[in-house]
């Protein structure tokens, strides 16, 4: 389990990504709304925050902007100051941070981009290039688990973020208590090639690699994958089972998504939710084996399920989303209870005051609000917004019952 100040640690979390870029002074940022989404996230009991610390490139369609990283090597201090105030502003209100270092996906730049920048070429691209695939993408985006030009950049990226001084604090990152865990990244895997015990070997070599040069400039700090669990490894246990099995790592992650894995259809409620929520307490109860095999938490850090008929608008009702939201909550509750590993939960994700510029047909481009769904998807699909008032009612729920369970 993860103890606190001497005491278990359960926690009801969400995901606020954009988190940097609002607290950025320029252009996309807004401090003052930053300050009362933490507010509201507060008064909720949502206290454990996971947020992007690296973002890459210059891609402008369909991907963060600006970015932490626009060139390489070349980093944006306006954004840094961002991640610095965010996490000044959650270190008052004794909120914890996870911070991920990289992403496999395409939407903050990525992989993709660190492959892209030393081998100068461009990125296979399925929403910007007809001719491009998402096979193609995955390919190009998982050969920089092998690529040492690529991970050397990456590295300086890490050393660059950890050795950071916050200027509102004056810490430096790997010394501030504000951050839980740093993150090699978002849904990282293996690369999905013919060979895959050599590809599932080398996806193992570069967690444990990668974790060591975390380990060894921060100490202080635990370090975790961001894995999705074994839909994110190839589809095999034992690949999964290795990477939260190194003593560099410190709990094990998973995420659950059954609209995008086609166990559920929003046109079709009543006919797929039935057995969206079988399939998917089953992948639940798998991970709680391999973290009982290995004695250390889990977390469930991303799961989400479009609102009513699939619409976007906030006005849209989320009775569905809100009965899945309801059953993941008893579960990680009992399973603290019950003393399992399950130990909490970040809902993707916090929408807040965020607005889509149009909710029926938009993607997100800079200038728009956040709304807490990536650029690359539509604005609302995922949210969790401010006025969401039955499913705040769930969460507020759920995190003073954990609350009292910790004061038992």
């Amino acid at each position: 389990r993860f103890v606190r100040d001497g005491e278990p640690y359960g926690f009801v979390g969400t995901n606020v990504w954009f988190a940097a870029n609002l607290g950025s002074l320029k252009k996309g940022g807004d401090r003052d709304r930053l300050r009362r989404e933490l507010d509201t996230l507060c008064d909720l009991g949502v206290t454990n925050l996971r947020i992007l610390g690296a973002s890459e490139g210059t891609v402008p369609a369909f991907t963060v902007s600006p970015t932490v990283q626009p060139r390489p090597g070349v980093f944006n201090e306006d954004l840094l100051d961002g991640l610095d105030f965010v996490l000044s502003e959650m270190g008052k209100r004794d909120m914890q941070a996870v911070v991920y270092l990289n992403n496999y996906w395409e939407w903050s730049g990525g992989m993709a981009t660190y492959v892209s920048w030393v081998e100068n070429r461009s990125v296979p691209h399925p929403l910007l290039d007809p001719n491009a695939t998402w096979a193609e993408f995955m390919q190009f985006s998982g050969r920089f688990i092998d690529h040492p030009r690529a991970n050397a950049l990456f590295r300086t990226t890490i050393r660059r973020l950890i050795t950071r001084k916050n200027r509102y604090t004056g810490m430096q990152y790997r010394n501030d208590p504000t951050i839980m865990a740093w993150q090699l990244a978002n849904e990282p895997r293996p690369y999905p090639g013919e060979d895959r015990t050599r590809h599932i070997e080398t996806f193992i070599r570069w967690v444990r690699s990668t974790a060591s040069f975390i380990r060894r400039h921060d100490p202080n700090h635990l370090i975790s994958v961001g894995s999705e669990g074994v839909v994110g490894c190839l589809q095999s246990d034992s690949c999964y089972i290795a990477i939260h099995a190194l003593p560099q790592i410190d709990y094990l992650t998973f995420h659950l998504w059954p609209y995008n894995w086609q166990w559920y259809d929003p046109s079709d409620p009543e006919g797929t939710y039935k057995e969206a929520v079988d399939r998917a307490t089953a992948y639940i109860e798998k991970h709680m084996i391999f973290a009982r095999k290995l004695n250390k938490p889990l977390v469930l850090e991303e799961f989400g399920l479009p609102r009513d008929n699939h619409a976007y608008a906030p006005c849209t009702l989320t009775s569905w989303r809100d009965r899945f939201f309801g059953m993941l909550f008893d579960l990680t509750r009992d399973s603290l209870i019950e003393r399992d590993p399950l130990s909490g939960t970040n809902f993707w994700a916090w929408g807040g005051e965020g607005r889509a510029r149009d909710p029926e047909d938009t993607v997100w481009m800079l200038g728009d609000d956040f709304t807490g769904d990536p650029p690359q998807e539509p604005q609302g699909r995922n949210s969790v917004f401010d006025s969401d008032t039955s499913t705040l009612k769930l969460i507020r729920i759920h995190a003073r019952s954990l609350k009292f369970l910790s004061t038992e």
